[in-house]
């Protein structure tokens, strides 16, 4: 397979494999790879993907391949963040000139930005026992969770399934190229999630400075096999991806009950739908070793797997099937990723080029959300070209309606 990376030799470390070409990358990014690839247990060398950029406690768009060992801040808070997209029987001429309705209703039935979410009956009296079930799926993995550390009891758990939350979560109405309506949304674990990596990252650095140890980093504090946090941070953080794969099968119920409830033709969803994580760790076998791989904002795109890379607020995104390459662990991007932070970003941009940057999409248009606008974001189309040997595209999608909290 031609690969498009470029390599980077870290004096003390595993090399680093960068899949930039034609996008920026922070000197801040590059340091936190850098320090990742120093750590005694990565193993091979770490993947950079297009997006990648400075992230609290690890770098965003990494791959990080571990032997006998996890990184707690790798894999970071937001546990379980990911994407899900559903193709729908409905045609972009099915969609009335005027999608503020079609807003309103998803904005109603999926509690939104960083209120808890009290629920409004109405909306969600269709399928009552949605979030029931889910729960009823996790409860015995969270009591079990709780009774080792108690102060997981006092989270917004159960209260949070089914919500989008704040930031750069987002509901998606969008077209693919030839018309077709899907929906798209993107969230994770919210605060239970959050919960427990703030607790196991702690921990993680508690044990670095009782046992003296020497890391480029104390953020990359990890567990190893065998010792005292290892088996409960195993179990937290599936237990916490579960959450976030069924909080995301919640949420699309409601968005298409939403739909039904202003479209006047009635429609089904196709088998197209994918749910995928983009912040996560799990065990799998690369170039013959078993191995723990982060993805801390990074997709599987193992060779058919197909995934999810959005664009931003008024950008392209795109459904993607992986080509299984080796030397990226078997991953591409998570999007198209920042370019700024969310403070510089309010301070270059005005509430006009917000505006003009999303004309079209029926979306928030205010002063909150100019965080989010698209020139925050690194240009989605040179994101896909770095990574042409990861991935083959399989619809291109343009939203035309954006929820965010």
């Amino acid at each position: 397979m031609r690969t498009n990376y470029i390599e980077h030799e870290v004096p003390g470390g595993v090399p680093i494999k960068m899949w930039t070409r034609g996008v920026p990358v922070e000197d801040e990014a590059s340091r936190q790879l850098a320090n990742a690839a120093r750590l005694p247990v990565v193993y091979r060398h770490v993947a950079a993907m297009p997006d990648v950029h400075y992230g609290i406690g690890a770098t965003v768009g990494s791959v990080i391949p571990t032997l006998k060992a996890i990184i707690p801040a790798a894999v970071g808070v937001d546990i379980g963040c990911g994407m899900m997209a559903a193709k729908t029987t409905l045609r972009a001429e099915d969609l009335p000139d005027n999608l503020a309705p079609l807003r309103g209703a998803i904005e109603r039935a999926v509690p939104h930005g960083r209120a808890p979410g009290s629920r409004d009956p109405g909306a969600w009296s269709k399928v009552p026992n949605a979030v029931d079930s889910a729960w009823a799926r996790l409860e015995p993995g969270f009591s079990a969770l709780t009774r080792a550390h108690p102060k997981l009891e006092k989270t917004n758990n159960r209260n949070h399934l089914g919500t989008l939350g704040s930031g750069n979560h987002f509901i998606e109405v969008c077209l693919d190229e030839e018309g077709a309506v899907w929906f798209m949304l993107h969230s994770g674990s919210r605060g239970v999630g959050n919960a427990i990596g703030t607790m196991f990252i702690e921990l993680a650095k508690q044990d670095a400075l009782r046992h003296n140890a020497n890391l480029p980093d104390l953020d990359l504090a990890y567990f190893e096999e065998g010792s005292r946090h290892f088996g409960d941070y195993v179990r937290a953080v599936g237990w916490a991806q579960s959450f976030a794969a069924l909080n995301r099968e919640v949420m699309m119920r409601r968005v298409i009950q939403a739909a039904e409830s202003v479209l006047r033709k009635s429609f089904q969803t196709h088998v197209e739908a994918v749910n995928c994580h983009h912040n996560y760790v799990q065990k799998e076998t690369h170039f013959g070793h078993d191995v723990y791989v982060t993805r801390k904002g990074a997709v599987s795109a193992k060779a058919g797997q197909l995934g999810i890379i959005p664009g931003s607020m008024g950008a392209r995104s795109y459904i993607v099937r992986g080509l299984g390459n080796p030397e990226s662990f078997e991953s591409c991007s998570h999007g198209a990723g920042r370019v700024m932070s969310r403070g510089e970003a309010r301070r270059r941009f005005t509430l006009a080029d917000h505006r003009a940057a999303t004309e079209g999409v029926e979306c928030r248009k205010d002063k909150d959300v100019i965080d989010e606008t698209p020139a925050a974001y690194k240009n989605i189309d040179a994101v896909m070209e770095a990574q042409r040997d990861l991935v083959e595209v399989v619809h291109t999608l343009k939203q035309v309606v954006c929820v965010k909290g």
